[in-house]
């Protein structure tokens, strides 16, 4: 009888870094781990590392250390670094922090196991050195999908093992990666792409995802009837910029035809795009994401700034009045779309002028949810050596005054749905908080949440037609209506 091998997956950062966790699990699983929650009951902790920003990379390491304490009092004999972080760092990372066991980048990721055994048995498994993954792909996208194996993170790149557990993904054929899922939400993401293509001269994200290259849509349906089958209501789908999804499969405008098919797929209640660019925005895409059963719409644009001059130091497009001319079209389409954005102050040579003009698209923009952060410089990035920096205090100060007028803007907006009907996705029933759900204009953990008066009936799962009678702040406090049952097919 083989050794009882266990491992826990300690996930920080996005989305995108959920579905590589249980892309690693399902790997785990498939080769005989034991996959447990909580980390002091594992043989080994895992954990998936962010690298965006200061404040992620911080919480990155708190957790790697959290982690190693444990092998003074618990069961975990090791603790390896994967992810973004882990990826970009590599041995420096490795060198800074020796408290993690293994640093593991993408490369390793087909190899998990028998890297996390080595580590396990006392081994050393040496920490990659990082490159450039934009280099690892060729320029021309269209060339991409026949590029020679490149790791790709919830990319399908190998034939999976015959006979696999139950509930380990692929449901449909060979080419969908392996996955097991880590809780029961009734919410789960699925990667449409990854990398990017654009040059933004804050972010690092490309150096260490790579260019932009999509999945097959087949594999993207595959996943998502599996999904369905394990009880998912509501796929997202994620990626570094989803509006590019299709051009290197040759049609730009693919993402308006898998839509309506992942809509339809049985057992699937919602489909919600994140990540989506305001300059490469086009009218089919809108049309399909207000008009499309089952297609919710929302808006997740990254416009980072609004001052003209701002954006264009970004190596961003648009202004002011562009962004408030695509608020309008979409809302002429679908008056209460739910719009959320992030957006950046500080940026080198943002003057009192510049700021002043974010605030006045931001006060005339009405979104639902809106992320602030202070610039620092991102190492690697070409911002890195702009000139125009402004002091600290001065960044600080901007932050906390766009977060407080942020914070007031999204509950003024929360209070205009007050007496509407919405559609609400319950996730959670217990007798401390009640029932507590989404709805159509709230992603999942950034965008607010509702907030039932009664529960009686509801479990999580369920999709309920719902009447707004409150708020706080950004949320929602609602009443089920009476004689409506459950609003799904």
């Amino acid at each position: 009888m083989p050794e009882r091998r266990t491992v826990a997956l300690v996930t920080l950062g996005c989305a995108r870094n959920e579905v590589d966790s249980e892309e690693l699990a399902g790997r785990l699983a498939a080769d005989g781990w034991e996959l447990v929650e909580d980390a002091s009951d594992a043989d080994v902790a895992v954990v998936n590392t962010c690298g965006f920003v200061e404040a992620a990379k911080k919480d990155s390491v708190d957790a790697l250390l959290e982690a190693n304490d444990l092998k003074d009092h618990g069961r975990t004999q090791a603790v390896v670094a994967v992810g973004c972080m882990a990826e970009r760092y590599g041995k420096d990372l490795a060198e800074a922090l020796p408290e993690a066991d293994g640093v593991l980048g993408f490369d390793d990721y087909a190899d998990i196991s028998d890297r996390l055994q080595t580590i396990l048995n006392g081994g050393i498994h040496a920490s990659h050195t990082p490159r450039d993954r934009r280099k690892l792909l060729p320029i021309s996208p269209a060339e991409r999908q026949a590029a020679p194996d490149v790791a790709l993170p919830g990319h399908a790149q190998d034939t999976a093992p015959e006979d696999l557990p139950d509930g380990l993904a692929p449901a449909s054929g060979p080419r969908a990666p392996l996955r097991r899922r880590l809780d029961t939400s009734p919410v789960a993401s699925v990667k449409l792409a990854s990398g990017c293509d654009r040059r933004c001269s804050f972010c690092a994200i490309p150096s260490f995802r790579g260019s932009f290259i999509s999945r097959r849509p087949s594999d993207v349906l595959g996943e998502t009837r599996w999904l369905a089958e394990q009880g998912v209501k509501e796929v997202m789908l994620v990626s570094e910029n989803n509006t590019s999804y299709g051009k290197d499969l040759g049609d730009i405008r693919l993402l308006e035809t898998l839509l309506p098919e992942l809509a339809a797929v049985d057992g699937i209640e919602r489909v919600r795009v994140s990540y989506l660019q305001p300059a490469e925005m086009r009218p089919g895409l809108i049309d399909v994401l207000t008009s499309t059963e089952n297609v919710v719409p929302y808006f997740d644009l990254s416009f980072q700034h609004s001052a003209p001059g701002v954006l264009r130091a970004m190596r961003r497009f648009g202004d002011t009045e562009r962004f408030l001319e695509l608020l309008d079209t979409i809302r002429a389409k679908a008056p209460t779309a739910g719009v959320r954005s992030n957006f950046i102050v500080g940026f080198p040579g943002e003057t009192e002028e510049d700021f002043k003009e974010l605030e006045r698209f931001l006060t005339a923009a009405r979104l639902d949810a809106i992320g602030v952060f202070g610039y620092s410089d991102e190492e690697g990035t070409e911002a890195v050596g702009y000139e125009g920096k402004l002091d600290a205090d001065t960044i600080a100060e901007r932050l906390a005054h766009l977060s407080r007028l942020a914070e007031e803007l999204t509950a003024q907006r929360a209070e205009e749905r007050i007496g509407d009907t919405v559609r609400v996705l319950v996730e959670t029933v217990d007798d401390e908080d009640g029932a507590v759900g989404r709805a159509e204009h709230q992603a999942p953990e950034t965008d607010g949440q509702v907030i039932f008066t009664e529960s009686a009936g509801l479990a999580p799962g369920r999709i309920v037609e719902a009447k707004v009678v409150g708020t706080e702040g950004v949320d929602l406090v609602v009443e089920l209506l009476d004689g409506v049952e459950e609003a799904g097919r």
